[in-house]
């Protein structure tokens, strides 16, 4: 893995395009690990307060390199081949950066309400250290 991406297992919108990035990458670039998986959170420095703040996505290779929140969606939409394009177009058009910030603000924010709590954690495909890459689905 190149990227891992910590998530809120229990948000259905957060899981839903976990799940969409899962199905386009197949483990290649992202592992994945919920924002409920405290232990394996702590060995990144990352703390529940940490979380509150957003997604956060990790370069593998170099720990201290992260991105939260917007940015990390916006770094996960770059690494992307087919979304490199436009992520580069948003961040070019004045004034979009700035409001697509406040729009994830208020998402991250209100997750639950406007899009509901899952009743269990969801558990990715490709979990933190999977290897899938060279092996598939595990």
């Amino acid at each position: 893995m190149n990227y891992h991406v910590i998530y809120d297992g229990n948000c259905n919108l957060c899981v839903s395009l976990v799940q969409v990035l899962e199905n386009l990458d197949q483990g290649k670039l992202f592992d994945y690990i919920s924002m409920q998986e405290a232990d394996a959170l702590r060995n990144f420095g990352v703390t529940p307060e940490d979380c509150e703040m957003g997604m956060i996505l990790i370069d593998a290779k170099s720990p201290q390199r992260r991105w939260q929140g917007s940015d990390a969606a916006e770094e996960i939409g770059r690494l992307l081949p087919v979304s490199d394009v436009f992520v580069s177009a948003y961040r070019a058009l004045p004034g979009l950066k700035w409001m697509g910030d406040r729009v994830y603000e208020q998402v991250r924010d209100h997750r639950y309400t406007l899009f509901g709590k899952r009743t269990s954690t969801y558990k990715s495909a490709y979990p933190l250290g999977c290897g899938a890459s060279s092996t598939g689905k595990s």
